[in-house]
């Protein structure tokens, strides 16, 4: 992707500094070549009595300027986040490729003056005290929320003593959008009286990964957790196996169930045709369950199912944990949402106070939706003129041919007006102006969550030219390491998930994303109050953006740091809203004052 740490800019304040010496050691060339033109050398004026009386500033001059460079990279060198030889040597092989793949491209910035701004703030800040207060909650009230949808209930009527039929489920989408379908699969087993078979897992074009649910998710875990409740079996009987699901009417695609389904509609639909063949399939089944109108124990059974049925297989979690540990230099559990995801392979060994004092194992995950297809679809504009315009046009006809036909029979909406209604994803670009505007120091850890951004290093050099170590999984996991993960992209992004869910600090650039959301909503559960999200309004970002030719930056911040804190209030889940994103609501957690 090409996105790793670039080399440390000048500082501004040394720039002028460094330009009067250098005019100092001009001016002392030509007097030792001849001593008796030095007023020429300096365009008239001063003689040798000048020099007589400086020469003693001009060394103090020169002594403190080594002084400061010295004091400079052995400050930089504490203050960096230490990484392995290993892995250094990783990044910087990594650095090389890219610089040759990328030679000769122009970096895109579409906020040059905010840059320059941004840069001069970084700068000033570098050597301060880190006084930003994103990395902890905003607002005690966070912590009064605390899991508790495993508990058990004295309304639960258990699992039926006898079920009506089987439920086979084929999940579709990628690893979070099969995570959801898993759990709503579990609730509609439950209000139906069946036995749900373990979730299938299609093979996409688009993800091209072959992985089942046993590869993924522990199996015996899932079963026994939910064992009380609804019943689960790995495979179909024998008897049921050979029948063709289609010619007997027990297919069901989601053309069939209406998006966000309620109850009556599985009652009017599903149950008839279950009563009839003693089996039905669904064939994809994405967002086939609405989020209200439930009863509180078939909402209750999806957030068991997502925060605590579902665990990765020691494979993911031994691997995630080597993640983890070279990010923050440190083996130790630090919460429940490491015990969560991570389970043994993370130390139980307090971290030691020198090491948090230092803040080197902090850092914070980056899930920059940068990628060409959410580019194209979106049909803004990002700063690539007719070459970029032409590009996306030539993507949407050939992925989303729908899109384009649509787009016929409607009314345009200019590029310019669909970023102020906030429909445009952020750029790399925007994700740094955003960081820097909350006071996150140069020097922060940055792990930057999925791959493929449009545009590569052209696009990500304004972000990794305010902060320079932002590392991916392909960064801090050796060759040999992912092997076992390279062709199979819902592993891959359980890594991912792994990283961002146990982050001092989430930042996120699409709300609307099944990772962001799913991952946001893990960190509201098992958090306890400390684990802090950052979310940008994308159409509040766009009005600020848009003074970018005159804000001056203390108000940028303000502003910037004022829509941050806004999104981080501490609410119960909204009506419609995602149970999965936004877990703060009675059937999931319990309030404790």
């Amino acid at each position: 992707m090409g996105k790793q740490g670039s080399q440390r800019s000048p500082r501004p304040e040394y720039l002028n500094f460094e330009l009067s010496l250098g005019a100092k050691e001009s001016q002392v060339r030509c007097l030792k070549n001849d001593p008796t033109k030095f007023s020429a050398c300096k365009g008239g004026g001063k003689r040798h009595v000048w020099l007589g009386k400086h020469v003693r500033s001009m060394v103090l001059t020169f002594g403190l300027m080594g002084f400061l460079f010295l004091l400079d990279s052995l400050l930089f060198s504490i203050l960096d986040p230490p990484f392995s030889s290993n892995t250094r040597k990783s990044i910087e092989t990594k650095e090389g490729r890219t610089a040759n793949v990328n030679e000769g491209k122009v970096p895109v910035n579409m906020y040059d003056r905010l840059l320059n701004l941004a840069s001069s703030a970084l700068a000033e800040k570098e050597f301060q005290q880190d006084l930003t207060k994103f990395w902890e909650e905003r607002y005690p009230k966070a912590s009064i929320w605390r899991p508790c949808a495993n508990r058990k209930s004295p309304t639960n009527p258990g699992k039926p003593k006898k079920s009506i039929g089987f439920i086979l489920v084929s999940a579709n989408g990628g690893l979070n959008q099969q995570r959801v379908a898993v759990c709503n699969a579990v609730a509609v087993a439950s209000l139906l009286n069946a036995t749900l078979v373990l979730p299938k897992f299609l093979y996409s074009n688009v993800w091209k990964d072959p992985s089942q649910f046993g590869d993924i998710y522990q199996e015996e875990h899932f079963m026994n957790n939910l064992k009380d409740e609804v019943n689960i079996v790995k495979e179909l009987p024998s008897r049921l196996q050979s029948l063709d699901f289609e010619a007997i009417g027990s297919l069901i695609t989601d053309a069939d169930i209406p998006k966000e389904a309620t109850p009556d509609d599985y009652a009017k639909i599903v149950f008839p045709l279950l009563l009839k063949n003693g089996v039905v399939h669904f064939l994809g089944f994405a967002n086939r369950l609405g989020f209200d109108a439930l009863p509180f124990e078939l909402q209750r059974l999806r957030c068991k199912c997502n925060f605590h049925a579902l665990k990765f297989v020691p494979k993911i979690r031994r691997v995630g944990s080597l993640l983890i540990n070279r990010i923050r230099k440190s083996n130790a559990a630090r919460n429940a949402l490491d015990k969560q995801l991570l389970g043994t392979f993370m130390s139980n060994i307090p971290l030691k106070m020198n090491d948090a004092a230092r803040g080197q194992s902090k850092y914070l995950a980056l899930h920059l939706r940068f990628e060409v297809d959410m580019v194209a679809y979106s049909q803004c504009e990002f700063g690539g003129g007719e070459d970029e315009r032409k590009e996306l046009q030539a993507y949407r006809e050939s992925h989303f041919p729908l899109l384009i036909e649509r787009l016929k029979n409607s009314t345009p909406i200019s590029p310019t007006e669909l970023r102020k209604l906030g429909r445009c994803p952020l750029t790399p670009e925007e994700a740094g102006l955003v960081l820097a505007g909350l006071g996150f120091k140069r020097g922060t850890f940055i792990y930057l969550a999925g791959s493929h951004i449009y545009g590569g290093q052209s696009r990500m050099h304004p972000l990794t030219s305010l902060y320079p170590n932002l590392v991916t999984k392909e960064d801090l996991l050796t060759p040999s390491e992912l092997a076992p993960f390279r062709n199979f992209s819902s592993q891959m992004a359980a890594l991912d998930f792994i990283a961002c869910a146990t982050a001092d600090v989430f930042a996120i650039t699409d709300s609307g994303s099944q990772l962001s959301s799913l991952v946001s909503g893990f960190r509201t559960y098992y958090g306890g109050g400390h684990a802090p999200t950052l979310r940008p309004s994308k159409k509040r970002l766009a009005a600020i953006l848009s003074k970018n030719s005159t804000v001056a930056w203390d108000s940028f911040e303000e502003r910037i740091r004022k829509m941050i804190v806004e999104s981080q209030r501490v609410r119960g889940r909204g009506y419609r809203r995602s149970i999965y994103r936004q877990p703060r609501c009675p059937a999931c957690m319990c309030k404790y004052h």
